[in-house]
C-alpha cells in the first residue's frame, strides 16, 4: 500500500464534538462562573476586528511575477520572498508525512486546535522540555490571514488564531491546508515554500525528493537558520533523524527505510530558484518600469504575475555580441553602447541592449537616456517636407557656410562645400546647409509633427535647427519611429509585453495591434528610396554598412553625430527590422579612441552590421512597400532655394594627391585590424546642443571631391 493511501486511510477525519475556542482555554473557566462570564466577554471583544478569513484571498502567500520572453522561456522573476505554489501532485508523498509526523501528528483527527497537543505541550514545559502546541492550521494562519500579528507573544493573538483555524477547518479540507500550509512555510536560505526549498538545497523539483531529502527539510521550519544544514549540517542531520524517528514511530516508513536513511549522510546541491539568465538585464528592468505605470511594487514583488514579453532570446544574444565584439575592438573600456531592435510587422521589440556591463551601469541607454540624435534625425525633416509636397529631387545650394536665417549661420562638417545637390543626395552626404533651408522652409512646427506621428514621444524644440538631432531621444524611440518608414508609413508603438495573467490565469492585460497611418504611404515610400543612398552611395555617409553586409535584404538609414562627437547613432531599416544603435560616453563628454575622433561608420555603423548579419544571415530577400502613389509635390519654386554658384574651392593636383595617400593609409590601417571599414566619402557633420551661432571656418578646408579623413580610425590601436 502506498504511502499517500495509507495516509488516507489512518487519518479518516473525524470531529471533536462540542470542541470550540472555549475547549481551548476551558480549564480557565472552570475557576468561577463569573471568570467564565467575564472570559467570554473579553473573547468577544477579541474576535469582533477580525480579518476576512472567509475570503480565498486572506491565504494567498507572496508570489513571484515570473517575466517571459518569446516562446514561454522564463527570463527572471521579481519577488518579495522566493516562492513558487505548486499542487499536491507536484510534491513527494514522503513530504506530506513526514511533515505531518513531526509537526502535528493528530493533523487528520483535530478540527484545527488540537487540545491533546496543548496539555502536551505544557508537560512538556514543566519538564523542562519544549514542544509547540500549534497545529499546522494554526501556522497557516499565522503565516497568512494573521501575518501582521505573527509576532505578537500574546493571549489575544493565540485566541484569533485559533478561532480562525476552527472556521478555516469547515471550509478547506485537510490535504488543502496541509498543501496551503507547504506553499507558505519558510524553510530559511530565503525559500518560502516547499518548491523553493527543494531547488535551493537540493537542486530538484519537490516531487523528485527522497525520504532523506524530505525527512530533512520538514525538520527545518521549527528553526531555519540553525537547521539550516548549508551552515550547520550536523544540526541539520540530528533534526533529520528526529523526523525519521517520528515517521517510524507513526508507522509511515519501515525499519528497513529508516536504517538505510539514517545512516546516509545529508547531500547537499544547492540550486538558484529565480530560473533567470544571463540575458537581457536591461530588457527586464524596463519590463519592470512599464508594470509600475499599471501595477504597485506589492503585486509586481508577490502577486504571482506571469508577464510574456517579444524578446527573441536568439536575437538578444546576437545583439550583445555585436555590441561586444566592436567594443573590444575598438579598446576603450568606457565606451558604451545601446541597441533597440523592434519588428517592423508588429511593433514587437525583438533585442535591447542598454549598456556595455550591467553589472557596472544599470542605467539603460536604450531607454533611459535622451541622447541629441544629430544628422539621424534628418529623416524626419525629410518625410515632412515630402509630406509637404517637397520633391526629393529638388536641387539646394549645399555649399558651406550660409545664412539661414538672418540669426542662423550654418556649415557642414569641415565648412565642406557640396555645390548643388539634390535633397536626396544632400541626405546621403549628410548636408547641413541644404537641411537648414529645409527646415526654415516647411516649419520646425511640421518637423515636430511629423516626428511625434511617427514614433517621438519626447518634446521637440520649435526651431529650425530642430532638424540638426539636438533634442534628446532615447534609442528605443528612434527604433520605433524608423519602423514607421520600413512599414509604408504605418506606425506601431514599440511593444515588449504581450500578455500579463494573474496567479490564476486569468488574462488582465493582452496587447491589441493599433496600426495608424502616421504619413502616407507615398511619403514613406519617397523617404526610404533616399535613405537607401545613404548606405548605398559611395558617397553616403553609412556607405560602411553596405561593404560589411553579408545578408542579402535592402537597407535604408542614416548616421548621426553631434558636437565633438559626444554621440555616435546608425538607424537602419530592412523590411524585417528597425534597429537604432547609439554609442558615446554616459558622461556626454566627446568620444575619442586613441586621440582621434570617434565616427559612426566605425562604431555604431559597424555594430549595427555585425547585428544584422547574424540576424539576416540566409533569410530570403524581401522588399520595402511599393507601388503606394506618389506624392503630389508642389513645383520647386515654390520653396524659394537657389543652386550654388560656381564651387568656392578650387582642388590642386598636390591636395588630391596627399588626400588620397591619408585615404589609402587609413584604409591600410582598417585591413590590418581585420575589419573592413571604407571611409565615407562625406565624414557626418556634428551638430549642436543649442540654437546654433555662427560657426568657425577652418583654416584649411577639404575639397570638394576628397572628404576629410580622420588622422586615425577609430580601431583601438
Amino acid at each position: 500500500m502506498g504511502i499517500r493511501t495509507r495516509r488516507a486511510h489512518k487519518h479518516s477525519r473525524t470531529h471533536i464534538v462540542g470542541f470550540g475556542i472555549l475547549g481551548v482555554f476551558g480549564f480557565l473557566a472552570l475557576l468561577t462562573g463569573a471568570l467564565a462570564v467575564s472570559l467570554g466577554a473579553l473573547v468577544s471583544d477579541w474576535l469582533s476586528d477580525l480579518p476576512d478569513y472567509q475570503s480565498a484571498d486572506a491565504y494567498l502567500v507572496a508570489e513571484p511575477t515570473t517575466v517571459y520572453a518569446s516562446g514561454n522561456t522564463p527570463l527572471v522573476q521579481f519577488y518579495l520572498q522566493n516562492r513558487r505554489s505548486i499542487e499536491s501532485s507536484e510534491v513527494s508523498d514522503y513530504v506530506f508525512t513526514a511533515t505531518v509526523d513531526v509537526e502535528d501528528e493528530r493533523f487528520y483527527k483535530h478540527n484545527g486546535v488540537d487540545p491533546q497537543g496543548i496539555v502536551r505541550a505544557v508537560f512538556a514545559q514543566l519538564s523542562g522540555g519544549s514542544e509547540g502546541a500549534s497545529t499546522i492550521t494554526q501556522q497557516l494562519v499565522r503565516n497568512t490571514v494573521l501575518s501582521d500579528e505573527q509576532f505578537e507573544r500574546s493571549l489575544k493573538r493565540k485566541v484569533r488564531e485559533a478561532y480562525i483555524a476552527i472556521q478555516m477547518e469547515k471550509t478547506y479540507t485537510k490535504d488543502q491546508i496541509l498543501m496551503m500550509y507547504l506553499n507558505t512555510i519558510y524553510y530559511g536560505e530565503g525559500a518560502y515554500g516547499i518548491e523553493a526549498a527543494s531547488i535551493t538545497y537540493f537542486n530538484k523539483h519537490a516531487s523528485e525528493l527522497t525520504l532523506n531529502e524530505a525527512a530533512t527539510l520538514a525538520g527545518l521550519p521549527q528553526s531555519p537558520n540553525y537547521y539550516d544544514p548549508i551552515v550547520n549540517v550536523e544540526a541539520a542531520t540530528q533534526r533529520r533523524n528526529h523526523v525519521l524517528d517520528r515517521m517510524l514511530a507513526l508507522g509511515d516508513i519501515t525499519q528497513e527505510q529508516y536504517d538505510e536513511t539514517v545512516a546516509e549522510p545529508v547531500t547537499l546541491n544547492p540550486g538558484t530558484f529565480t530560473e533567470a539568465t544571463s540575458a537581457s538585464p536591461y530588457f527586464t528592468d524596463y519590463v519592470r518600469q512599464l508594470l509600475l505605470e499599471d501595477f504597485d511594487q506589492d503585486v509586481i514583488l508577490s502577486g504571482g504575475l506571469k508577464v510574456y514579453t517579444t524578446l527573441d532570446l536568439d536575437m538578444q544574444k546576437a545583439a550583445e555580441a555585436a555590441v561586444a565584439q566592436r567594443l573590444e575592438e575598438i579598446g576603450n573600456d568606457k565606451l558604451q553602447s545601446a541597441l533597440v531592435c523592434t519588428e517592423v510587422g508588429n511593433g514587437y521589440i525583438r533585442a535591447m541592449v542598454g549598456g556595455r556591463d550591467y553589472g557596472l551601469s544599470q542605467f539603460n541607454m536604450a531607454t533611459q537616456a535622451r541622447r541629441q540624435t544629430g544628422s539621424s534625425f534628418k529623416v524626419f525633416t525629410l518625410a515632412a517636407a515630402i509630406g509637404e509636397g517637397m520633391n526629393p529631387d529638388i536641387r539646394i545650394n549645399c555649399n558651406s557656410p550660409i545664412q539661414a536665417t538672418p540669426t542662423w549661420k550654418v556649415q557642414n562638417y569641415g565648412n565642406y562645400s557640396y555645390g548643388t545637390l539634390t535633397l536626396t543626395d544632400a541626405l546621403a552626404v549628410s548636408s547641413n546647409t541644404a537641411f537648414a533651408q529645409v527646415a526654415v522652409a516647411i516649419g520646425a512646427d511640421k518637423i515636430a509633427d511629423t516626428a511625434h506621428a511617427m514614433g517621438i514621444d519626447e518634446d521637440l524644440p520649435n526651431y529650425p535647427s530642430l532638424t540638426l538631432g539636438t533634442a534628446g531621444v532615447p534609442p528605443v524611440e528612434m527604433s520605433e519611429a524608423y519602423a514607421t518608414i520600413a512599414s509604408g508609413g504605418i506606425h506601431r508603438d514599440a511593444i515588449a509585453i504581450t500578455r500579463i495573467e494573474d496567479r490564476n490565469g486569468n488574462v488582465v492585460y493582452e496587447h491589441k495591434d493599433d496600426p495608424k497611418q502616421a504619413i502616407e504611404a507615398g511619403v514613406a515610400q519617397a523617404t526610404e528610396q533616399a535613405m537607401e543612398g545613404v548606405v548605398e552611395s559611395s558617397r553616403g555617409s553609412g556607405n560602411v554598412v553596405k561593404q560589411l553586409a553579408t545578408f542579402d535584404q535592402p537597407i535604408a538609414g542614416k548616421t548621426g553625430t553631434t558636437e565633438t562627437y559626444a554621440d555616435l547613432w546608425f538607424c537602419g531599416i530592412t523590411p524585417q527590422y528597425s534597429v537604432a544603435v547609439w554609442s558615446g560616453y554616459e558622461d556626454n563628454t566627446s568620444v575619442y579612441v586613441n586621440g582621434s575622433y570617434g565616427h559612426p561608420f566605425n562604431t555604431s555603423c559597424m555594430i549595427w552590421t555585425y547585428f544584422m548579419n547574424s540576424v539576416l544571415e540566409g533569410k530570403e530577400r524581401a522588399e520595402f512597400p511599393s507601388g503606394a502613389a506618389s506624392p503630389t509635390y508642389k513645383s520647386d519654386s515654390t520653396w524659394g532655394f537657389t543652386v550654388a554658384p560656381e564651387p568656392v574651392q578650387q582642388q590642386t593636383d598636390e591636395t588630391a594627391e596627399a588626400e588620397e595617400d591619408a585615404a589609402e593609409n587609413a584604409e591600410s590601417q582598417q585591413q590590418q585590424q581585420q575589419t573592413t571599414t571604407d571611409t565615407p566619402t562625406t565624414p557626418e557633420t556634428p551638430t549642436t546642443p543649442t540654437e546654433p551661432t555662427t560657426p568657425t571656418t577652418p583654416t584649411t578646408p577639404t575639397t570638394p571631391t576628397t572628404p576629410e579623413t580622420p588622422a586615425e580610425p577609430t580601431t583601438g590601436q
